[in-house]
């Protein structure tokens, strides 16, 4: 729904004279369901009169009772920080704290937290490490055990109660399909998480057994730890409903660990949830981490996209939102969040390269680009390596007479070399690669193996199966295409088929599909597929932690 909140009431929390005392500045950031004024040294936070289904307060009581809720909630974790919920009170001609005129409106105020401290700001500075996550890790394993489990509480443990928040999503999400997640990805990620729940059923009773279901924080990220040499307050935590709170500890930290993957400290993510895991004598947790990820990362898709698409107020109408990020920000950041769970779901936690192979003219490249691009992956491609070695231009066909030269078997053992070594090193920097190559030869993917193990990186590939005649109709028609890179046409197709051994060999390792038609067709197949095998994978991701 549009928001209601009054442009009087928010030039009023905007102003210094508004506060009895005396703030130097007032700085306001704006939520989807909240504004937050920064009146140094205070914090005062309003709830924005809004029902979102997951969120809802859309009347004053409502409000007034979700500030009681958030001070009394987060008192658990930082005692100090929330100071209690103030009343804002309306005139016919003003607002003010003073006790005049009716209650308009309540507000949650708080300390200000020293700037600099807060463990995002640490980690832009590489100032986090074991110490810190250590710190964080005693103080949460404290609360986690002061809050008593119960059969009430167990409930929110079992799949039908989760997929009350996982259906929510993915019904919320559904008017942004097209806009920040593809509708691939979504099919993909909802199809990984209901197949989860059936799957892996003894191991979510499993969880309500060892009473692993409390009442945890429920928002555990980044900007929520303020964390200095001598304090540590972990705040902000969910107050507006109950079933985000109400969750497995591998859920809470699992919104962590994923914010460390999202700003790119994949490394530290690994070492929280391994820490945790000994820490908490909880093994079982590494188990769920993949799932719990892919299911947050959605979750800030979705809040990121709701605030990517709020209008700011229109002229005279109340300030502009002040906060980090603009609007074209937030959509960028939404699309990143859900290639983010899109990753978790079909390759988890562990680097992966993956290779998209075939025959001339299954439409390698045009896959391969399209699965790059849904998990922001770099493409390394053997056609481009191939010529670019040979000092050839790209997209001008190779003359016959030095085809011979680039195509021998010199040249495609150095062409393969290159392309493992280029795919391996950019995997120092990104969590996976897709290589775009026939492999036609089993010596040139038991190098791919043997290279992949070496540099103790998972390796999946994926077969295209084409049809004779449609492949013959794509090569053809490569003699109109201008930007094509493959040397390869019609009159080759004979010769190529004929040397091109079946990868047999890989077995349970293959992935194959048929792409006859439409290539979102294939590309939706392959995540699909991809994330059927990584159902399967919570046991060994348990041992790549050990």
């Amino acid at each position: 729904m549009p928001h209601l909140e009054s442009p009087e009431l928010i030039r009023f929390l905007e102003s210094e004279a508004s506060y009895l005392h005396g703030p130097p500045a007032v700085r306001s950031i704006q939520t989807h369901i909240s504004w937050v004024f920064v009146a140094s040294p205070f914090v005062f936070k309003v709830k924005k009169p809004v029902n979102l289904g997951f969120a809802d307060f859309s009347t004053l009581e409502k409000r007034r009772h979700f500030c009681e809720r958030e001070v009394e909630l987060n008192r658990r974790l930082c005692p100090d920080v929330y100071l209690g919920v103030v009343p804002i009170f309306k005139t016919a001609s003003r607002f003010s704290f003073n006790g005049e005129g009716e209650i308009a409106e309540y507000c949650v105020k708080m300390k200000e937290l020293p700037r600099g401290w807060f463990l995002s700001e640490l980690l832009t500075k590489n100032l986090v490490g074991e110490a810190e996550i250590n710190r964080v890790l005693s103080r949460l394993h404290r609360f986690y055990q002061s809050q008593s489990p119960g059969p009430k509480i167990d409930l929110w443990g079992t799949p039908e109660k989760l997929k009350i928040s996982t259906d929510e999503n993915f019904a919320q999400v559904e008017p942004f399909v097209g806009k920040t997640i593809s509708p691939a990805a979504l099919e993909t990620i909802r199809h990984f998480t209901n197949r989860f729940y059936a799957v892996h059923g003894k191991l979510f009773r499993g969880r309500i057994e060892q009473h692993r279901i409390r009442d945890c924080h429920g928002d555990l990220h980044l900007d929520h730890i303020h964390i200095t040499p001598d304090t540590l307050s972990i705040f902000d935590c969910i107050e507006f409903n109950d079933r985000f709170r109400l969750i497995d500890i591998a859920n809470d930290l699992a919104f962590l660990a994923m914010d460390f993957d999202f700003n790119g400290r994949s490394d530290l993510a690994n070492l929280l949830l391994r820490n945790a895991s000994r820490q908490f004598g909880d093994a079982q947790m590494l188990q769920l981490t993949d799932f719990y990820k892919c299911y947050r990362a959605f979750v800030r898709g979705k809040v990121e996209s709701i605030q990517a698409t709020e209008p700011p107020p229109p002229p005279g109408r109340g300030p502009r939102p002040s906060g980090k990020l603009g609007f074209a920000e937030h959509s960028k950041d939404a699309a990143r969040y859900f290639r983010l769970a899109l990753r978790y779901a079909v390759t988890g936690s562990e680097r992966l390269v993956l290779v998209i192979m075939g025959r001339v003219g299954t439409g390698k490249t045009t896959i391969a680009k399209q699965l790059a691009s849904e998990l922001d992956w770099p493409i390394f491609s053997s056609d481009k390596i191939r010529k670019t070695l040979a000092g050839a231009p790209l997209t001008d066909r190779t003359p016959p007479e030095l085809r011979e030269k680039i195509y021998s078997d010199e040249m495609t053992e150095q062409t393969y070399r290159e392309l493992l070594r280029q795919g391996l090193a950019a995997l120092e920097n990104r969590h996976g690669v897709v290589l775009d190559a026939t492999f036609s030869s089993r010596t040139c993917r038991e190098f791919l193996r043997q290279e992949c193990e070496k540099a103790k990186v998972r390796s999946q590939v994926i077969e295209l199966d084409v049809d004779r005649a449609t492949i013959a109709s794509r090569l053809k028609a490569r003699d109109q295409s201008a930007g094509e890179i493959s040397d390869a046409r019609l009159e080759d197709f004979e010769k190529l088929t004929a040397a091109y051994e079946s990868p047999s060999e890989l077995v349970a390792d293959l992935i194959k599909i048929s792409a006859n038609d439409w290539a979102f067709d294939a590309v939706k197949t392959a995540l699909l597929q991809l994330a059927e095998k990584q159902l399967h994978s919570a046991i060994r991701l348990n041992m790549a932690f050990q």
